[in-house]
């Protein structure tokens, strides 16, 4: 067999897509007890965007975000020959999302499945279809991430209720010549042994002892929020800081740090430990709270659109969430 030729992957073009629906804190405040001020303290978060469960969900989003990208980077869906979709909440067991999805936008008979990392999906599906590619065996990959949590919400219960939301996000990459572009490296990592504090029971047995308490109902996102907020906090650092140091880059070398969307607060400590620039490690989390696997996708299609990062350029992508997962990718464009 003839040797594969060294190839660096492109990052074709970016979409995204959100709900138009929007439930402010206010709009909380007279679901449950709480209020716009103590959620914004603690989370940075003032509004979501909330899907139509008649008319809206994870397929929508997702096959919505992945069009856009298609478009950003003139081509069409029969020009994929993989989808990806990262989520955790596919609205079906079987078919996958990304199945559906591929043929709602002409890729088929292109290669499709889901993945599932939770906050981490987006990232891990990135950093899969990198080395993918770079395998030679795909030429052009949809990526999608993808959530809408609010399917998964007990909004009878403020501790979880007030982070979530729903967005999806998509990049289309494909084979580049050049072996400098791409992901120059990434980490992907879990502990399961951390599973119970974040994660959806479907039925009672799969409530450890310790929850049996908890009131918020089967089907429904339950968050030992302390736990996750440490684990959070030291892995959101030690990612980045692991991401510089495996790359030799600066911080002044790159040009965006793209951050899940989980807690103004995490990201806040994290970015002032390593010395980031605000301007470098941007936040949506205020106007789309925390859309799980559509957070870091969504981010990154706005940065593009907006012009802060180009050719070149070196963008780092960050995430942590339920299983435990953390993962990162640090992309030169």
């Amino acid at each position: 067999m003839k040797p594969l030729e060294p190839c660096g992957v492109r990052l074709a073009g970016t979409g995204s897509a959100v709900p138009p629906q929007v439930l402010h804190n206010r709009d909380l405040e007279r679901m449950m007890d709480t209020s716009d001020e103590w959620i914004a303290q603690r989370t940075g978060i003032r509004e979501r965007r909330i899907c139509d469960p008649t008319k809206e969900g994870t397929f929508t989003l997702g096959r919505d975000a992945l069009v856009r990208a298609l478009e950003a980077s003139g081509m069409a869906g029969k020009d994929l020959d993989l989808v990806i979709c990262g989520t955790c909440t596919g609205e079906m067991p079987c078919p996958s999302t990304a199945c559906r999805i591929a043929s709602e936008v002409g890729a088929t008979p292109a290669a499709a499945f889901d993945l599932t990392a939770a906050c981490c999906g987006f990232v891990y599906s990135m950093n899969v279809a990198d080395s993918l590619i770079r395998s030679g065996r795909f030429r052009a990959v949809g990526v999608i991430g993808v959530d809408a949590m609010s399917t998964a919400i007990d909004y009878d219960d403020r501790s979880v209720s007030i982070l979530f939301g729903d967005a999806a996000g998509a990049a289309v990459l494909v084979r580049d010549p050049d072996p400098t572009r791409g992901c120059i490296y990434q980490r992907m990592h879990a502990d399961g042994a951390g599973w119970s504090n974040l994660y959806i029971p479907r039925r009672p047995q799969e409530v450890p002892e310790e929850d049996r308490d908890n009131p918020i109902k089967l089907g429904c996102l339950r968050m030992n929020g302390r736990e996750v907020f440490r684990f959070a906090v030291t892995k959101f650092r030690e990612t980045v800081e692991d991401a510089l140091a495996g790359t030799g880059l600066g911080v002044d070398q790159i040009a965006q740090f793209v951050c899940h969307q989980s807690n103004q607060r995490i990201i806040e400590a994290a970015r002032e430990k390593i010395g980031i620039p605000p301007e470098k490690m941007p936040v949506n989390i205020d106007r789309f709270g925390n859309s799980s696997a559509g957070s870091a996708g969504l981010l990154l299609d706005q940065l593009r659109r907006d012009g802060k990062f180009g050719v070149g350029d070196h963008v780092v992508l960050v995430a942590f969430g339920g299983g435990l997962t953390w993962a990162s990718g640090v992309w030169r464009i």
